[in-house]
């Protein structure tokens, strides 16, 4: 019985791999790309082989709180997008002291710039460019999406189709540092409270904004919650569509590290939000 039971499990197992297998596209990747030679900044393309149809593209920031991080930790989530048909880019960025928020955002701009320049040789479509952060990481995606400044001061039009928050981190960092004035963040944000409102991508909530869905661990930090939910209630206002899905259990790290897991739910629904978009 023990030896029947061992040889199902090893069957089941297989048909499962299988199945994944079969289920995921095959992929190409190119690393280390340089998007700005002037900062010496690279990022990771990581694309389905078959170009016949061009897909939808993720630009996706890494968190670190601005201090810490590098793109080669996500690769999964680029393998993991593009197994499933989407063009994914993985980008380092300058971090503190090297630069602030400001310089992150202007980072992650010149990353879409080049994006929307060479994005079509990895068989993406130029035109239909998402962005994508967890933790600080979605407080600088927010941010360029909704504060034109860093698209403006590239001469280019915003790009964006569509804004994927993971666990973001700093959506109002006004609120957050009036209370909880770190000097770690107040490096990032500087000690001028009117720097920490332009930081702020509630701030600059509006009607000409791309779509946003947000994910929110169910059991991450409260202050996480709190501007989240704060973010969402605004976002609201200009968006009754939008989405904020809570992930029950998920804590703040594996809110990200969850989508080593090539079955997640929400590879699923970021596709779907991807698709729907127009």
């Amino acid at each position: 019985m023990k030896i029947f039971s061992n040889h199902l499990v090893t069957y089941l197992l297989l048909c499962i791999a299988l199945f994944i297998s079969c289920a995921r596209q095959p992929i190409r990747r190119k690393k280390n790309i340089v998007y700005d030679p002037a900062q010496q900044l690279s990022l990771n393309v990581f694309a389905p082989e078959n170009k016949k149809q061009p897909k939808e593209v993720l630009l996706f920031i890494h968190g670190g709180s601005w201090v810490h991080g590098k793109k080669s930790t996500y690769n999964f989530l680029g393998r993991g997008m593009a197994h499933k048909g989407v063009v994914t880019v993985i980008m380092d960025y300058r971090l503190s002291p090297r630069t602030g928020y400001d310089g992150m955002a202007m980072d992650a701009a010149t990353a879409v710039q080049w994006i929307k320049a060479h994005i079509a040789e990895y068989g993406g479509d130029p035109d239909r460019i998402f962005i994508s952060g967890h933790s600080a990481g979605g407080q600088i995606a927010a941010l360029v999406a909704t504060d034109n400044s860093y698209f403006d001061s590239l001469k280019i039009k915003d790009p964006l189709k569509g804004v994927i928050l993971i666990d973001a981190f700093g959506l109002d960092m006004y609120d957050y540092l009036s209370r909880n004035p770190y000097p770690l963040y107040l490096n990032v944000c500087t000690n001028n409270k009117n720097t920490w409102k332009k930081g702020s991508p509630i701030n600059h909530l509006n009607k000409y904004q791309p779509p946003f869905i947000m994910f929110l661990g169910g059991k991450t930090y409260p202050d996480i919650i709190k501007g989240n939910n704060e973010f969402y209630a605004s976002l609201k206002r200009y968006q009754p569509s939008a989405q904020l899905i809570t992930v029950s259990g998920e804590r703040h790290v594996g809110m990200i590290f969850s989508f080593l897991n090539p079955r997640k739910k929400a590879y699923t629904q970021i596709i779907d939000f991807m698709k729907a978009t127009k």
